[in-house]
This record gives structure tokens, sequence and C-alpha cells, in this order.
């Protein structure tokens, strides 16, 4: 297995570790009194344009933010801001939120009912998506049941182009963050097995 290149990760990591502390501080992005999901809603108007809302899904190729875990909403939206996770759609779109617009943007999101994939799956890469997903260990990290925990993200019944292209651009080196470990899980999966990965996991 490769050693993924971690030059740009080590920087992610001490600047992120500074936040998770503005995190902690504020007494976690779960259910604390000092986080507001309706103060959240008023900021996150320009997020649910292409990310969605309850009432409509999130557009072609951009992830569904609706029941996200979220810590790692707060993270990669500090990712985004300090210009240490790449996304040209993201360039200057959290400019001006303090860290505790991004804490209540992410529980506004977070509360939310995952959106549900409207399309059947096709039982034979449903089921080979499955096995990969076993013998890959997915569920050790973001449970069995794929909903996360804390910084990992949800990834159940998310969309299924998205979680295709995120999991290529990991396996080809082209997406790090705080964690590298997905570049080298997914480090030479050929491009089949991650479409039965994200067919089986926008199917849940």
């Amino acid at each position: 297995m490769r050693k993924p290149d971690t030059a740009r990760g080590m920087g992610a990591i001490l600047r992120a570790v500074a936040y998770l502390g503005v995190v902690l501080a504020a007494g976690g992005a779960a259910g604390q009194s000092s986080v507001d999901p309706a103060r959240g809603k008023a900021k996150a108007a320009a997020c649910e344009s292409c990310h969605g809302a309850p009432e409509r899904p999130s557009l072609a190729g951009m992830p569904s933010l609706a029941g996200q875990q979220e810590d790692f909403l707060s993270l990669q939206m500090f990712l985004f801001r300090e210009g240490l996770r790449e996304a040209p759609q993201m360039a200057g779109v959290l400019n001006g939120f303090t860290d505790f617009d991004l804490l209540d943007v992410a529980a506004y999101f977070g509360r939310q009912k995952p959106v549900r994939n409207s399309t059947h799956p096709e039982a034979k890469l449903h089921a080979r998506g499955a096995v990969l997903s076993k013998s890959m260990g997915c569920g050790t990290c973001h449970f069995q049941d794929f909903r996360g925990q804390k910084q990992i993200p949800r990834i159940s019944n998310q969309r299924e182009d998205y979680l295709a292209a995120t999991m290529r651009a990991y396996r080809d080196n082209k997406r790090t963050g705080a964690d590298t470990s997905m570049n080298g899980i997914l480090y030479k999966v050929p491009d089949g097995d991650i479409d039965a990965l994200a067919h089986y996991l926008a199917h849940q």
C-alpha cells in the first residue's frame, strides 16, 4: 500500500486542532445550548441552493448535508474557509463566517432528517457493494449503519454520484483534509468496485 503524501494534510491537522478547541469550548456541536440551529438556518441559504433543503434534494454531484454529523460539517466548513480544503464551488462562500457561525450552520443541517434515495437499487450491484463494504471495513469507522460519528461523516443515503467521485478523489490522492486514512484505504481500488460501493451506500 502506498503511503499518501501528507504535506497538505499536516497543515490542515495543525490548524484544525485549534478549531476543535473552539468546538469543545462551545460544548461540542451536538445538543448544547450554545449552538443554535435557528441562527444557522439564517446563515444557510447559500448552502441550501446547492446542498438541498428538507423539501428538495441537493444538486447533481453535490453532497446532501441533511442529517450529517455536526462535528464533521463544522470542521469541513472550517477547512474550506481557511483554504485548507480545495473545492472551486466553495471558494469564498464562507468568508465572514465566524467559528460559531459554522457550529450553528452545522447544527441546522445535522438535526434534519437525512434525505432517502427515491430510486430502487440494482440488485447485483447492491450485493457486490455490500460485500466490498464488509471486506474493506467501512462499518468500523462509519458504524454498521454508516451514520458516522463525530468527525467521521454519515455516508448512508448520500448521493451516489458524489460518493463515487469522492472515493475516486481519495484513491487518486486528489483530496486530503485533516485525515489521510481514506487515501490509503482506497488506493488502487478499481472504478467498478467504487461504483458498487457508492451504489450500496446510497441505497440504505
